[in-house]
């Protein structure tokens, strides 16, 4: 059984982008470590890469990088950081660093740990890191019938505005099959909301009456403000009901889950739901009221909040708080509100792309990749696409996802499109109030953003080619292209080992006059082999060394006939060898250039076209296209 030093769970409250690209960005940092690593993510379609109980057992240290429930307890006596999904995206290496320092309290330390099964999670992490995992819990149940239901709405209004309605003229029965069911499944919102959220803080008890308070706030009219704190305070009176309850014989254990949870749960928080349920419809009809006066007082201003919060931080809370405002006005007939948000999300990734369009070279081939891909993100309302780019540099790139969200929202409200989706994007045009319009809209914003982010770029990118410039100059440093030669790059090499590999690699180095010493590098790597193995996955192999006898600075690519065993991460054997040779005393280059290879690498089309790849023009040219 493979074991693993470190593993890890990802999750986010829709489970469509923040979830895999943190399990990317971990994977990525574990990789550059030479540290192996496991993560379990839990999206819309459910666990994948699921940890086994072996694997839990044998790890070193865990880390959680999750905006929902993923089942923690598993984790008791382990080393645990749990943190947000966007940490996990955005400080990978910070994660990975403090796990190895050893310095990481255990979780719920003494407790039994529960394997296979849910648990109630108590770990010590901020209330309001708490409440917003709670939070979201019930917001990535609720998302799918939302959509589900809003899309179902939407396509009855292509048979007619009144085609649902017996007594209309435009009446047409397929259309009211399509109004009714969707209706159903947008009224089941705010109970599924309320259920979830009392879930995560008290399991299935919670899960239960949660279901039967979240009806009373829907029957009520509270809105989904009042399936909000309908869940949270089913959660919170579950638990304690739960501490009241702790010292009764274990006997009747059976007897609690049975009959005094469910029936004390009912009591005491259904009633306490009834009563607040007055006040909370009409802070809800307020809110509601606010924000549609805003649509036809001041769009401007609306506009500005909305494109604001959807950009912000891009499928976090922020950009929640809008998005789930806009389905809220949208179960209520308001089909205006939600174009805004619609448009806001979508101009993000759209202007991402046209970022990597108009900036041209100023972004590497991934990042291009990633800006054409968005295209398609976009179109289809995942604005989690944008957030590699903001990641890298956000305090400028986010602002200006902003100013462009902003305009599109704007002119969605004062063109006053309506879109009776609540997701989709482009997809769902044929049911949108003025389609053209609406499009134009997300166009300009979009465009306006993207020539901001690639003049940005430019900018940036010629800086640093003026700072590296001078001090390669200054022999201070040298750019990895510098250490990259076609005549260091072999094709169609015969090795049958690892230690074989090294002598080539040696001779190499010897007659190309990049080392000194065959011997001592031949030394150098199997001394660096027997700290870890630089074998990674996928048939590449990163052998390093640091020695005097080195004379430049260099990269020996070889790529072998036959895979040769490397002890690699993946257990498989290893035919790509990228050999690094430096001289004592410039280890920080090292890192350099092991940082820029390994972003190569991450990149599953990038290994593709390597192993692919039959002659050594070919490998040079992929790896100069790809550096910036």
């Amino acid at each position: 059984m493979k074991t693993y030093k470190i593993i890890a769970a990802t999750g986010c409250p829709t489970g469509i982008a923040h979830t895999y690209m943190a399990q990317e960005a971990l994977e990525e940092a574990a990789k550059k470590r030479g540290i192996t690593i496991k993560v379990e993510t839990h999206g819309q379609e459910g666990i994948r890469n699921a940890l086994t109980d072996a694997e839990i057992e044998a790890a070193d240290g865990v880390i959680i990088a999750a905006d929902k429930d993923v089942n923690a307890d598993r984790f008791i006596g382990k080393t645990v950081i749990n943190v947000s999904v966007s940490k996990g995206i955005k400080e990978p290496d910070k994660l990975i660093d403090e796990i190895l320092s050893g310095n990481v309290p255990k979780y719920k330390d003494g407790q039994a740990r529960v394997q296979g099964q849910a648990g109630q999670s108590n770990q010590k992490t901020s209330i309001w890191h708490s409440i917003y995992v709670s939070l979201m819990n019930g917001v990535s149940h609720m998302l799918p019938l939302v959509v589900a239901g809003g899309v179902m709405v939407a396509i009855s209004f292509m048979f007619g505005i009144n085609s649902a309605d017996p007594k209309s003229p435009e009446y047409n029965q397929f259309a009211y099959y399509l109004k009714t069911i969707g209706g159903v499944s947008m009224n089941l919102m705010v109970p599924i909301l309320c259920a979830y959220i009392a879930e995560s803080i008290a399991k299935r008890p919670g899960l239960i009456i949660g279901f039967i308070v979240g009806m009373i706030a829907y029957m009520n009219g509270t809105g989904f403000l009042g399936g909000i704190v309908g869940g949270f305070l089913t959660g919170y009176i579950m638990v304690g009901l739960a501490y009241v309850l702790k010292g009764l014989p274990k006997q009747l254990d059976g007897l609690k889950a049975i009959f005094l949870f469910p029936v004390l749960g009912i009591f005491v928080a259904g009633f306490a739901m009834w009563f607040l349920s007055a006040p909370m419809e009409s802070i809800n009809k307020g809110m509601m009221s606010f924000l549609s006066g805003f649509q036809d007082s001041s769009p401007i201003l609306l506009g500005l909040i909305v494109g604001c919060m959807s950009a912000f931080d891009m499928g976090g809370p922020v950009n929640k708080a809008a998005y789930v405002t806009g389905t809220a006005l949208l179960a209520q007939g308001n089909y205006f509100f939600m174009a805004g948000v619609s448009a806001a999300c979508i101009a993000p990734p759209l202007a991402t792309g046209f970022a990597v369009l108009f900036g041209g070279k100023a972004y590497s081939a991934s990042d291009r990749s990633a800006g054409y891909v968005n295209f398609l993100l976009g179109s289809t309302h995942i604005t989690e696409g944008a957030i590699p780019f903001a990641a890298k540099k956000p305090i400028k790139v986010i602002p200006i996802l902003m100013l462009g969200s902003s305009i599109a929202a704007i002119l969605t409200y004062l063109f006053k499109v309506q879109v009776p989706a609540p997701h989709g994007g482009f997809i769902v045009l044929p049911i949108v109030t003025h389609a053209v319009l609406w499009v134009i809209a997300i166009l300009v914003g979009a465009i306006i953003s993207g020539l901001l982010m690639a003049w940005d770029q430019k900018r940036t990118v010629a800086k640093e080619q003026q700072t590296t410039e001078e001090k390669h100059e200054s022999g201070e440093t040298e750019k990895l292209d510098a250490v990259l030669d076609i005549q260091n790059i072999f094709c169609n090499v015969d090795a049958a080992s690892q230690q074989e590999v090294f002598l080539k690699l040696a001779e190499i180095s010897k007659e190309n006059d990049i080392s000194t010493n065959a011997e001592e590098v031949v030394k150098g790597f199997q001394t660096r082999e027997r700290l870890s193995s630089t074998g990674m996955e996928q048939g590449i192999a990163i052998p390093h060394t640091e020695l005097n006898s080195i004379r430049k600075a260099s990269i020996v690519i070889m790529k072998l006939n036959q895979g040769v065993d490397w002890n690699a991460l993946d257990g498989k054997p290893t035919n790509i060898i990228i050999a690094m040779f430096i001289p004592k005393g410039k280890g920080n280059d090292h890192l350099r250039y092991l940082s820029e290879v390994s972003k190569l690498l991450v990149h599953q089309e990038f290994i593709n076209r390597l192993q692919q790849a039959n002659s050594s023009e070919e490998i040079y040219q992929m790896f100069i296209d790809n550096i910036r």
